[in-house]
């Protein structure tokens, strides 16, 4: 019989088996793989992954800043939009609320004038004066504005002329009569000013050019005459 020598004929190793494991639990550790480290990726390998991954980080951070930048912008464009809206509304507001007033003013100017007139004649007297003086203080409250005075310079724009004259005391178109005063809410014009108006003498200027050139005349003769002795000459 030929003796077997360890070490010779069988060159698979196999797997340490506790004792007492049965051939199951030797097929099982056979079976399972190696936990032993192979060995270690080359430090090219390594260097050139980190880059690639630093290429594709910095990639992705430049397109979120793109998109943060993106995002704002229209943010502070929805922010201006939305400020001009309401500065649109407050003005609309604003002028709706000045429309309305007018409105309602316009149509209490015949009482106003009612009350002008009997206060000019003395009859302005009792619980009608106290009733006059509400309504005045109510309309002066919503804004009413009362204009117009004698001797101010004529304005088309908030006069209306319904008499003329001349006068020789004026040197421009001049209101020298209210006939019915004017209202305004501050710069609209509910009722323009109803006057009467006086414009210069016609030819009051020239009359007035002609005498200083007679005047300008005698002098400069009279000069002349005190040069040459004055007088006559003695024959």
């Amino acid at each position: 019989m030929t003796e077997e020598t360890p070490g010779f004929g069988d060159h698979t190793e196999k797997p340490d088996v506790p004792s007492g494991a049965t051939p199951d639990d030797a097929a099982s550790l056979a079976a399972e793989p190696s936990t032993e480290e192979g060995p270690a990726a080359p430090a090219g390998d390594a260097a050139s992954s980190t880059t690639a991954q630093d290429v594709g980080l910095t990639a992705q951070l430049d397109q979120v800043r793109t998109a943060l930048g993106e995002r704002t912008a229209d943010l502070q464009r929805l922010q201006a939009e939305y400020q001009n809206y309401r500065r649109r509304v407050e003005r609309d507001k604003v002028t709706v609320k000045e429309i309305a007033a007018a409105n309602l003013l316009g149509e209490l100017l015949p009482s106003l004038d009612d009350i002008g007139r009997a206060r000019e004649h003395g009859e302005l007297v009792g619980g009608f004066k106290s009733v006059a003086e509400s309504l005045e203080t109510v309309v002066a409250k919503m804004g009413l504005q009362q204009f117009g005075k004698e001797g101010e310079p004529f304005d088309p724009t908030i006069h209306e002329a319904l008499m003329h004259s001349y006068a020789p005391d004026v040197t421009e178109t001049t209101c020298v009569a209210i006939l019915q005063p004017g209202y305004r809410i501050g710069e609209r014009t509910i009722r323009p000013a109803r006057v009467a108006v006086a414009e210069p003498q016609p030819g009051a200027q020239t009359v007035k050019g002609d005498d200083e050139t007679a005047a300008s005349t005698d002098s400069a003769d009279a000069a002349e005459d005190k040069e040459t002795g004055g007088g006559p000459d003695e024959g």
